[in-house]
């Protein structure tokens, strides 16, 4: 079965930079749409970046426009979130998740943005940032 895991998370100062990985694992018979959620204490999780398997197409929540970046290396079936400018809000479990996309020009090009599209998720890796 597919499987994903991420990597990168940890404890930053304000202001400062993580780099997360997602490696998936498993069948790879049809390429996967790719995203990135976040769950803080007390709320609920909530969408933070996606990606189609071609790349072309992103999603960002708009409170992290401008700081993160997420990208992806199909050769490598890996999945990245570059975070930058950090700010003590964005502190959270950060879950990465994927999905089938199927083998249509449409399917290759689009993206997920909701927690329900998601078949496969991670374990979750946390992401701290102090003031």
């Amino acid at each position: 079965q597919v499987q994903l895991a991420e990597s990168g998370g940890g404890s930053v100062q304000a202001g400062g930079s993580l780099r997360l990985s997602c490696a998936l694992s498993g069948s790879t018979i049809s390429p996967y749409i790719m995203g990135w959620f976040r769950q803080a204490p007390g709320k609920e999780r909530e969408i933070v970046a996606a990606i189609s398997w071609s790349g072309d197409n992103k999603y960002y929540i708009g409170s992290v426009k401008g700081r993160f970046a997420i990208s992806k290396d199909n050769a490598k079936n890996t999945v990245y979130l570059q975070m930058n400018s950090l700010k003590p809000e964005d502190t959270a479990v950060y879950f990465c998740a994927a999905e089938n996309s199927g083998d249509s020009y449409y399917t290759r090009n689009m993206y997920f943005t909701t927690e329900g599209d998601y078949r496969y998720w991670g374990q979750g890796t946390q992401v701290t940032v102090s003031s």
